[in-house]
């Protein structure tokens, strides 16, 4: 086996231009396979971290029919109840309530649709990190009575700053028309610019006051331990609790489990089609290598030379060229992934785009060890299989006709 692998080597580099510029392709591509790969993996968990940890949450409650219908009235039955038993849940680490309905919002520029948000400042900031995106003014917790944030985008668009005032226009929970001004405190900007759009936060204590003559609260989103537990705690909450509809963050939004499904198959897709194009490289290089080395061949198959040697040794040579190569480009794939994981790969020129579509402009690329290991196996297995044809060819050479044609 050594002096096989000793052979197929030294044959690599017979020919060191044709072997270098193949090695260099095999270093190239996969190094931009790898990353590429990092990259997408970057985006898809940037945005579901992003939404689980500042909106989603791992799991939420609601009356069963106001994620679909929105109207004030469908609010959580038994709430106190259900807080309670989140409260001794060792498997909860924060929740909070809050109060929504969908109205309008009006300016002295325009009038728009709007999603209200009464919210408590406090427990929102224990679950999750919207507070973060404050950009400019205060957040709920500030003094001024009747305070509302806005997004970047809604107050570009009605042309308003810290200080103006708007008015809130919505159903109560009588189906009476309720109007009521509030006076801008912060402004905020979140991944998407659709969701700053239509998007409004208030307090929700005067939120229910001017909702109901009792407390009404229409979701509660629980942070868990692990997000693991999600499935469970809902099954338990929904076997406990009649009259709610809890749900995980995959069964509120099936687009981002859809992006964790699509992460494993987008690795091997993408590898696939690179490895794919570089076969035929190989196969090439491989077949320019044994048309020259007929006679040779035939030679070594006439003393005696058995035809599984000589289909191992130019399997070895197919395999060392592509691992070679392979082992060079993961090298830099991990250099390049380890520095942009820490400082981001920014493409400022593609932010408003981006945010169109709801993901930031700054890319984190990451890359697990399972995900290696998937791309090492089709390496290797792509390989494997470019190299069959030309293994196959040479142990039919015949040494007559190999000695002839020389």
């Amino acid at each position: 086996m050594k002096t096989l692998l000793t052979i197929a080597w030294r044959n690599i580099w017979r020919n060191p231009a044709r072997s270098g510029v193949l090695l260099a392709a095999i270093v190239a591509g996969l190094w931009a396979g790898v990353v590429t790969v990092g990259i997408i993996n970057g985006l898809m968990q940037q945005r579901i971290d992003y939404m689980i940890e500042s909106e989603i949450t791992h799991a939420q409650i609601h009356h069963p029919e106001f994620l679909a219908e929105g109207y004030s009235w469908l609010y959580i039955p038994d709430h106190d109840e259900i807080i309670s038993r989140l409260e001794n849940d060792s498997r909860v680490l924060s929740f909070t309530s809050r109060t929504i309905t969908d109205g309008m919002l009006q300016s002295p520029v325009k009038t728009s649709g709007v999603r209200i948000r009464g919210i408590d400042a406090d427990k929102e900031r224990e679950t999750t990190t919207f507070h973060e995106n404050l950009i400019e003014g205060e957040y709920l917790d500030s003094g001024m009575s009747s305070a509302i944030l806005i997004g970047q985008e809604m107050a570009r668009e009605h042309s308003m700053e810290i200080g103006n005032r708007v008015v809130l226009t919505f159903e109560d929970v009588n189906n009476e028309l309720i109007s009521a001004s509030f006076n801008i405190v912060g402004i905020f900007r979140s991944a998407s610019t659709d969701y700053d759009r239509t998007n409004v936060f208030i307090r929700s204590e005067e939120f229910i006051k001017l909702l109901s003559h009792k407390p009404v609260y229409h979701e509660i989103g629980m942070m868990l331990v692990h997000e693991d537990l999600a499935g469970e705690k809902v099954a338990d909450l929904n076997d406990h609790f009649a009259g709610i509809k809890a749900q995980t963050w995959r069964q509120l939004s099936p687009e981002l489990s859809m992006l964790v499904e699509l992460g494993g198959v987008m690795v091997i897709i993408i590898t696939m089609i690179i490895m794919a194009a570089l076969a035929f490289g190989i196969l090439n290089t491989m077949l320019m290598a044994l048309f020259e080395r007929m006679r040779e061949i035939g030679m070594l198959i006439s003393i005696g030379m058995s035809k599984l040697r000589v289909f191992t040794t130019i399997m070895f040579e197919s395999v060392i060229l592509t691992l070679t190569g392979a082992a060079a480009g993961f090298l830099l794939a991990w250099i390049t992934i380890g520095y942009l994981s820490g400082s981001g790969l920014n493409l400022e020129m593609f932010a408003e785009g981006a945010a169109q579509l709801g993901w930031d402009h700054i890319i984190y690329p990451v890359l697990t060890p399972g995900e290696y290991v998937i791309i090492i196996i089709v390496v290797v297995l792509i390989t494997l299989i470019s190299s069959l044809y030309p293994a196959i060819k040479g142990i039919r050479i015949n040494p007559l006709e190999a000695a002839k044609s020389s």
